[in-house]
């Protein structure tokens, strides 16, 4: 079985064609991929596969062998995969998530794709949706107490949850000791929760680290940084269009006024390919 690891400015995935093979025991696969069982570093594994509703369909799978709803860098890497293995010939692309349908613009030079710009759809602010467990219908910059400190935290989905919260400096945060227990605070967050704290720069820029649920620190999350904007934007700090500087590198965050959308841009890599023997575990 061959797969693919890519880096989207922020999150390896391990990429794996699911169009033309059968795959079985899917949290066991996800699992030998894995940082733990495979050692090649992933966040996580990405499997392409046929959909009836869109050009493609995404299913990500957690380093634990659980599905995820949807990650905005891994989505980003999907579109520069199908291009880049002639899955495809189109520029604009569909694709299906359990988080809804989402929509790639592919930049293309020299013949592989250079740039993704993804349009991941409308912040939900519903408690509902989310879910958080609140009397107030959206969470916008509510008071939480975390171990020692009083974050004020915005909770944002687009089908997977994350929260946000600013801080004085993310260089000098315990990343791991709050977002640790944020992540496991289930009396608030009862599905447990990414966790994105951000450092205010400028308008027009922040600076964020990102606590992956059920993973840890990760070098960068696409859907982090968007939620780390909505949360600034709507609290006043920051313009609608922000660079969000991560460790894995920056991404441009849009949000369009006009139709409420977010989009987030930035180019993805092919870290390296190879040939796994998973005969074990497939079938």
């Amino acid at each position: 079985m061959r797969f693919t690891k890519m880096q989207a400015y922020g999150n390896d995935y391990v990429y794996i064609d699911a169009i033309h093979q059968e795959l079985k025991n899917l949290p066991e696969l996800a699992r030998f991929v894995s940082d733990r069982h495979f050692a090649i570093g992933s966040d996580g594994m990405v499997l392409i596969c046929p959909s009836d509703k869109g050009d493609f369909r995404m299913r990500m799978f957690n380093p634990d062998g659980t599905e995820g709803e949807m990650c905005g860098n891994a989505l980003r890497s999907v579109g520069k995969y199908v291009y880049d293995h002639r899955l495809t010939d189109k520029t604009e692309l569909v694709i299906e998530t359990l988080g809804g349908m989402q929509h790639l613009t592919l930049t293309v030079t020299d013949g592989l794709v250079s740039n993704i710009r993804a349009d991941i759809g409308e912040p939900r602010l519903s408690t509902k949706v989310i879910p958080v467990k609140t009397e107030q219908p959206e969470f916008i910059e509510q008071p939480v107490t975390v171990l020692d400190k009083t974050f004020q935290i915005t909770a944002v989905s687009w089908g997977n949850p994350h929260c946000a919260m600013y801080v004085d400096s993310v260089a000098d945060l315990d990343v791991e000791r709050y977002g640790r227990t944020i992540e496991y605070m289930t009396e608030l967050f009862p599905n447990k929760t990414n966790v994105t704290f951000a450092e205010f720069v400028r308008r027009d820029y922040i600076k964020i680290r990102e606590w992956e649920r059920g993973t840890g620190e990760t070098i960068g999350c696409g859907t982090g940084c968007a939620t780390a904007v909505v949360a600034g934007v709507l609290t006043g700090r920051l313009d609608r269009k922000v660079t969000v500087e991560q460790i894995g590198g920056p991404l441009l965050i849009e949000w369009d006024e006009a139709t409420n959308h977010l989009f987030m841009t930035g180019p993805s890599n092919t870290v390296f390919e190879a040939e796994i023997d998973a005969s074990k575990i497939i079938g």
